[in-house]
């Protein structure tokens, strides 16, 4: 099987948590699902993914190929051990289809730092741009927002978060359809100057581009889900913090604290089956897997990292969103913004 032009997906067969079948199960449904999605490459051992994809009735899809990597990066691989080591990975091979030219984006659950390690040595990032930034994606009342940087820079200067704000916002407009969405920036209190010096200076940075961004304002911690913005920026370590904390309270809130809660006594037991299509649709909305994965933003190429336990509902979601950049032709888009912010933030001497 060959690949079909360089509007194609690639997707990393072996990092999923759940081992390559769930990713080939995944994939089938989304060419099942979405007749219009762009051309599909697994990426793997080809002895294992082969017999995958003939079990799911896809041996010969016409959107469909197979591209052989003979390594697997694990979990506990260090970045940059991983990128010397295993130069035949299915992540790497991957990420160099997309450098190539053969596909206009990754998607990938395995190990995160190799990931954006690799991503950003191997496609660059984007001119004018210094740093990459992952988005994720994240529930509020009423839908959700975006949270960029979710852990790709842990160290911001006040340019950063300015390009995390345009790269966000760029993001959430353009591949998640929010109109003109509201820009905060995350600090610990919505009065001028109460943040730190980072934050003060990235604040000042914000207001003088309203004509490319719809910024907001400030934000706090408490303002996160409700529907105050739709794009949250902050530095890398703030931002993985902030989504890890939130995913254990979710997963805490329900299976631990009203799980046990409503199994203490048989009145308790009954009420809950009076409103377990409440508890189940609540659980829907504050689940992170069903907004699919999380674009690295800012490379010269597009990559989206999913849950490495992603099940295959998840990984289709990722394959779906990874289509939604590739029409949306998201890069071209974040170029032109970028460049008119630094025209402004950062204007050539005279």
């Amino acid at each position: 099987m060959q690949d079909r032009g360089n509007a194609c997906i690639a997707v990393d067969a072996m990092g999923s948590d759940k081992g390559p079948a769930e990713v080939a199960a995944a994939v089938a449904m989304a060419l099942k699902d979405y007749p219009d999605i762009a051309p599909i490459i697994l990426v793997g051992q080809e002895e294992v993914l082969a017999p995958l994809v003939a079990n799911t009735n896809l041996k010969d899809h016409p959107k469909l190929s197979i591209q052989h990597a003979s390594q697997i990066v694990d979990m506990e691989d260090k970045p940059l051990q991983a990128m010397k080591q295993k130069k035949d990975s299915s992540m790497a091979v991957a990420i160099d289809l997309v450098k190539e030219g053969r596909a206009a984006v990754v998607v990938s659950c395995g190990n995160t730092g190799t990931l954006m390690a690799s991503g950003t040595i191997r496609l660059r990032t984007m001119e004018g741009i210094e740093r990459p930034a992952l988005a994720t994606v994240m529930p509020r009342q009423e839908g959700h927002f975006v949270l960029i940087d979710a852990g790709a820079n842990p160290s911001a200067k006040p340019e950063h978060l300015v390009h995390n704000a345009v790269l966000g916002s760029a993001y959430c407009q353009h591949v998640l359809g929010t109109e003109n969405p509201r820009v905060g920036l995350m600090t610990i209190g919505t009065e001028e100057g109460k943040g730190n010096e980072t934050t003060n200076a990235a604040n000042d940075l914000l207001k003088s581009i309203p004509e490319i961004i719809n910024y907001h304002g400030p934000i706090e911690g408490f303002q996160l889900f409700e529907n105050v913005v739709d794009v949250v920026v902050c530095d890398g370590f703030t931002g993985n913090v902030i989504l890890k904390t939130a995913e254990s309270l979710f997963k805490c809130l329900f299976k631990d604290f009203l799980g046990g809660e409503m199994k203490k006594n048989p009145v308790r037991q009954l009420g809950y089956l009076f409103s377990k299509g409440a508890y189940d649709a609540i659980r829907f909305q504050l689940n992170p897997e069903r907004y699919g994965g999380a674009p690295l933003l800012g490379i010269k190429g597009n990559i989206l990292k999913a849950h490495g336990s992603s099940n295959r509902e998840a990984l289709k979601s990722a394959v779906r969103i990874a289509n939604e950049i590739i029409t949306k032709d998201l890069n071209s888009q974040i170029n032109s913004k970028i460049a008119q912010a630094n025209r402004i933030i950062s204007p050539p001497s005279t």
